[in-house]
């Protein structure tokens, strides 16, 4: 279990599509953050048992596995409320009643540098 205190904030990404995370994941390393990564949700969960100092998750809605990015969201907010989330989707239309409170949707294609504002914004709110 991780428990030092991080230097940087920790951003999980979930993303099966193995080019759009490593595009993500690059651009949010290049912002300053530290990133962590799954292709599901089931990996997400393993990874947030395992590392208390998560700050924020940034999710894909479509994925296979046992939960998709919304019902993802649903269980990071329920077992660690602190943890801001991110939701997006090329796919789906979510609305603001979807997302679990303080969460935010992305619609696909997105802007990387409007969500690494997104994210320093939320990382600050912390």
């Amino acid at each position: 279990m991780t428990n030092a205190t991080p230097t940087k904030p920790i951003v999980l990404v979930v993303e099966d599509e193995p080019m759009i995370r490593m595009d993500i994941v690059d651009q949010i390393a290049a912002a300053g953050f530290e990133v962590l990564q799954a292709s599901n949700a089931d990996e997400a969960i393993e990874i947030l048992e395992t590392n208390l100092n998560v700050t924020i998750v940034f999710t894909d809605v479509d994925m296979p596995g046992s939960m998709d990015g919304i019902k993802l969201a649903q269980a990071v907010r329920g077992r660690w409320p602190p943890i801001k989330i991110i939701v997006t989707s090329g796919h789906f239309k979510v609305r603001d009643e979807d997302l679990p409170a303080g969460g935010v949707f992305f619609g696909k294609p997105y802007n990387p540098s409007d969500v690494v504002r997104t994210l320093w914004q939320l990382a600050q709110a912390s």
